[in-house]
């Protein structure tokens, strides 16, 4: 049994929307199916960014999801933006991105942490879509290894001044504003590390390059340079110490939000592919009869769904322990988006398998579907990296929630 926040959750209780997500569900799913799918591949083609998804959202009011009420918001949990990114996936993980990095990126950072000043600027912004977002983390030498990171924070005045270069920044080449990680004075490692957000019209901000990818074209990877960025007191979100590296700990809670993003983003994704492969061997006849009464497809249907369903569990598991207002904890999410990474995967290529040239060819999404979730499979932390901070916590004896462990 699992709590969250207001009452007990059943493993049966897990799954099962209540009435304002299911709401929320079907409001997501008709947007992913009358203004994302008709347009996905055209994005994906072009490496255009979808501005027609923003616009959809905008209207549906999706950008709000997370966001307090006070701010305009609709003060909403963890769990209803899982759904939401899960619909909106299933038809195209570039669009899903844009409300991926509402939801559990820089905007969720600023809610929890930033100054009164920062929330009034940015938030109301944010609720209605009118401003996007982006988070600068990984560097040319230090991707997973975060505490090497190069970028600093130097004294200026009353306030800083940051160099920094950021790569792989998720639409860092669309969006107004940046959660930069960054070193403060005097701090070593992972010692000192905190957080500013940058407004990207600032002098000394650069977009040096965009990134031609394998998957998630659309949304892509831009590499960010700020070159002796004025960083204003009201800038900061996370305060770096360099005696502690309490500040670097706050930011990587933070990053369990976006993991679980990732993970709801893979779930709906690879829901999608098991949709187009069962159609498809529904509808191809071999023999007179359709390639779904086949036993060797018949079993690789059962595989996959049952990979989907048991990433599915993990995923809202980790996010309804999270509560209302709260972070999901670090070893479900890991276990959460280690699965969804894999099962999305592995389902993609079956479904590829089963649609055989057809499944390889552009035609079909199945293929883009494939590109775009092998990227997930890196991005928020790879694979690799959740596995390792698993079996850390095991050979610790520090097993996940619930009574089987106690």
């Amino acid at each position: 049994m699992v709590t969250n926040g207001g009452g007990v959750l059943t493993g049966f209780d897990l799954l099962a929307d209540p009435d304002d997500h299911a709401a929320l569900r079907k409001l997501a799913r008709d947007v992913a199916a009358g203004d994302i799918a008709p347009r996905a591949s055209e994005w994906d083609a072009q490496r255009r960014f979808p501005d027609e998804a923003v616009a959809a959202f905008q209207q549906a009011g999706l950008f709000a999801i997370t966001i307090g009420e006070q701010y305009g918001g609709a003060g909403l949990d963890d769990r209803a933006s899982t759904v939401v990114l899960e619909e909106i996936a299933r038809a195209d993980i570039n669009s899903a991105i844009i409300l991926q990095i509402t939801y559990n990126g820089a905007v969720r950072a600023v809610e929890h942490h930033g100054s009164d000043g920062q929330k009034q600027r940015w938030l109301p912004r944010a609720a209605t879509g009118d401003a996007l977002f982006c988070i600068g983390i990984t560097e040319a030498e230090a991707g997973s290894s975060v505490g090497e990171m190069r970028a600093t924070l130097t004294p200026d005045g009353d306030g800083y001044r940051l160099n920094a270069y950021k790569n792989y920044v998720t639409g860092g080449n669309r969006a107004d504003a940046c959660l930069v990680w960054a070193r403060f004075p005097g701090g070593e490692g992972a010692r000192g590390i905190g957080s500013v957000l940058v407004d990207l019209s600032r002098d000394g901000v650069t977009v040096a390059g965009v990134h031609d990818n394998m998957g998630i074209r659309a949304t892509t990877e831009a590499e960010l340079v700020f070159d002796d960025v004025r960083i204003e007191p009201d800038d900061i979100v996370v305060a770096g110490d360099a005696a502690d590296t309490e500040s670097f700990k706050t930011m990587l809670s933070e990053l369990n939000h976006e993991r679980c993003g990732n993970a709801a983003m893979c779930v709906g994704a690879a829901h999608g592919a098991l949709e187009h492969a069962i159609k498809y061997a529904n509808e191809r006849v071999l023999n007179g009869k359709p390639l779904a009464r086949l036993q060797g497809i018949s079993w690789k249907l059962a595989d996959m769904a049952t990979e989907l369903e048991a990433a599915r569990l993990l995923l809202y598991r980790a996010v309804s322990l999270a509560g209302p207002g709260g972070i999901p904890p670090a070893l479900e999410t890991a276990m959460a988006k280690r699965s969804a990474n894999l099962a999305a995967k592995f389902i993609c290529d079956e479904a590829i398998q089963i649609m055989g040239g057809y499944g390889y060819s552009r035609e079909y999404p199945v293929e883009k579907i494939y590109r775009d979730v092998r990227g997930l499979n890196i991005g928020a932390g790879t694979v690799e990296v959740q596995r390792n901070y698993i079996g850390a916590r095991m050979s610790a004896g520090r097993p996940p929630t619930g009574p089987a462990w106690r």
